[in-house]
């Protein structure tokens, strides 16, 4: 009979790219894939390192699977990925969680490598390409140079074909990802990179997360309002409004900087969506310089955010120092969420009788509106419409809207 695998991922993209590659390599040793936990003779969890959320989660995920380990002789469980790469995190699982069997970090062993175009992803439309890997950049808030080594890029011509690949697959909405995108060295750098993918032939977006402000630069602005394929989303995390904060966190750019390219993108592509991340109580951060982080959101207005409330992180600089107390990052936290609603409705809002290119990527007969999908921008779209349009692309009148999403009905 047949061994089935079971994974689950923590984390960004990037970790849920690690994990197809990781599908491929079970299933080129004879590993059929399940989502059916109860089924699986193997379990592969892997983990982030990023957040301490995300962290709690995945030890609370590995110490339930005690129970499914000891219900039958001979299961298998894999804990991978950025938590593993930790000397501290390792002695932890080996000491607290004895169920478990394998332990890597991000760098798989010779039993679960393949090459990197081999990946084993869901259905279409969406697929995520790594370009690079690692981050030279190091925050001082961050663990991911410590986790993911220094930053390497892949070959352009073999991005090239994987991404051709998926186009002739069905793939519509390609996603280039990597720790710092836009600082791919590639040889042709990374505009040069996206001109080229853009030349492929097919009906396709292309997007890529995430950017560093420091090495986002007018050309890839232009490059993005020039060429039809690109989606009109733009993801350039600011983290604080605050220069001296910035500073602090070793980011490499001023909030002047940051202001004056989304201002240049909204110039050259009034329907682009802007979004961004937002880290609340960084070590020192008083009440003005998070004034000056609200006063950027502000007049930035993008469409939404991604909101951190800042947790230590073992082995960073920032986590030695002085601590903020609890009450006053959850309360700063509360009137960030509350201007950020307040904007993301009212740009919602500004859309409601327009016509927007859909892609539809699901299909939920249970939910008044069945379709879901994205525009170009990636915000998310609701509509009504027949199953058969799942994975196309439609146009679609927008009808209303709230602070997370876009309703409609199909045109076409």
């Amino acid at each position: 009979m047949q061994k089935l695998a079971y994974t689950r991922t923590f984390g960004c993209r990037q970790n849920e790219a690690d994990t197809e590659r990781l599908r491929g390599a079970l299933a080129a040793r004879g590993y059929a894939l399940t989502d059916d936990l109860a089924a699986a003779d193997l379990a592969l969890i892997n983990t982030c390192a990023v957040r301490e959320h995300a962290e709690s989660k995945a030890f609370g995920h590995i110490g339930a699977l005690k129970h499914w380990k000891n219900a039958r002789k001979g299961r298998v469980l894999v804990v991978c990925g950025c938590m593993a790469e930790q000397d501290e995190i390792k002695r932890r699982i080996k000491l607290s969680y004895p169920h478990v069997d394998i332990v890597f970090g991000t760098k798989a062993p010779e039993d679960f490598q393949i090459p990197a175009g081999d990946a084993l992803r869901g259905p279409p439309p969406k697929a995520g390409v790594p370009i690079m890997s690692g981050c030279d950049n190091f925050c001082a808030y961050c663990v991911v140079p410590y986790v993911r080594g220094r930053e390497t890029s892949r070959d352009g011509a073999e991005i090239e074909s994987e991404v051709a690949g998926l186009i002739k697959r069905g793939y519509k909405d390609i996603t280039l990802l990597g720790q710092n995108v836009n600082s791919y060295r590639g040889g042709e750098g990374f505009t040069g990179l996206l001109k080229r993918l853009c030349a492929i032939d097919g009906d396709f977006w292309l997007r890529f997360m995430t950017s560093h402000p420091k090495d986002c630069s007018e050309d890839l602005i232009e490059l993005m309002a020039a060429e039809p394929r690109m989606a009109r989303h733009l993801h350039l995390p600011v983290q604080s409004g605050s220069d001296r904060i910035l500073r602090e966190m070793n980011r490499g750019y001023t909030a002047a900087r940051h202001m004056s390219l989304t201002r240049r993108a909204k110039e050259l592509m009034p329907d682009i969506t802007l979004t961004s991340d937002v880290m609340v109580g960084f070590p020192g951060e008083t009440e003005d310089d998070f004034a000056q982080t609200l006063e950027l959101v502000e007049q930035t207005r993008f469409d939404s955010l991604f909101t951190f409330i800042y947790s230590p992180r073992r082995g960073t600089p920032a986590a030695e120092l002085e601590q903020l107390p609890d009450e006053v990052k959850r309360r700063r936290f509360e009137r960030l969420i509350e201007l950020q609603n307040a904007i993301s409705n009212s740009r919602h809002a500004a859309l409601t009788g327009s016509v927007q290119r859909v892609l539809t990527d699901g299909y939920d007969s249970l939910n008044e509106r069945p379709l879901s999908g994205r525009n170009s921008g990636g915000r998310l779209v609701r509509l009504t419409g027949p199953p058969e349009l799942a994975g196309t692309f439609v146009e679609a009148e927008i009808t209303g809207h709230n602070s997370w999403n876009l309703f409609g009905r199909v045109l076409t």
